[in-house]
C-alpha cells in the first residue's frame, strides 16, 4: 500500500510534437558574453566585440537541416550547432551575418514553404 500512495504523489509529464510548420523561435544574441560561447561548445576563436549568436527552433524538425544549409549560404555565418530531432539550429557570425542569415532563413521557410515564423528578436 505504501508503494501505491508514493505513485500518487509524483507528476507525469508528456512531451509530444503538434504537427504544423512553424518557427517558434528566431533570436539574435549581440555580442554575447564569452563563457557563452564556452558553455555551448562553440568556436572560441571569436571577436566577441564584433560577434553575434543566431537561435531558431523549427517545427517539423528536420527543417532545421533545410534552414543550416540556407544560412550559410546567404551570409558568412558558422554553423554552430544544428539538431534534426529537437529543430533547434545555432549560427555565430557578425551581427550583420547572423541577421542576413536569419532573414533568409524565415523568408524561405515562410514564401517556398509555406511556414508561419514569429519575429526575429534581439538582445
Amino acid at each position: 500500500m505504501a508503494e501505491l500512495d508514493h505513485f500518487e504523489n509524483m507528476t507525469r509529464i508528456i512531451q509530444e510534437s503538434v504537427p504544423g510548420r512553424q518557427v517558434t523561435l528566431a533570436h539574435i544574441i549581440a555580442s554575447p558574453d564569452p563563457i557563452l560561447y564556452e558553455k555551448l561548445g562553440l568556436d572560441p576563436r571569436i571577436d566577441y566585440e564584433r560577434a553575434a549568436i543566431g537561435v531558431t527552433t523549427v517545427v517539423p524538425s528536420e527543417t532545421a537541416i533545410i534552414m543550416a544549409d540556407i544560412a550559410i549560404k546567404s551570409s558568412g555565418v558558422t554553423l554552430g550547432f544544428v539538431d534534426r530531432f529537437s529543430g533547434s539550429l545555432i549560427v555565430t557570425g557578425t551581427v550583420s551575418e547572423v541577421q542576413s542569415a536569419m532573414e533568409a532563413m524565415e523568408d524561405y521557410v515562410k514564401e517556398k514553404l509555406g511556414y508561419s515564423v514569429c519575429p526575429i528578436t534581439k538582445t
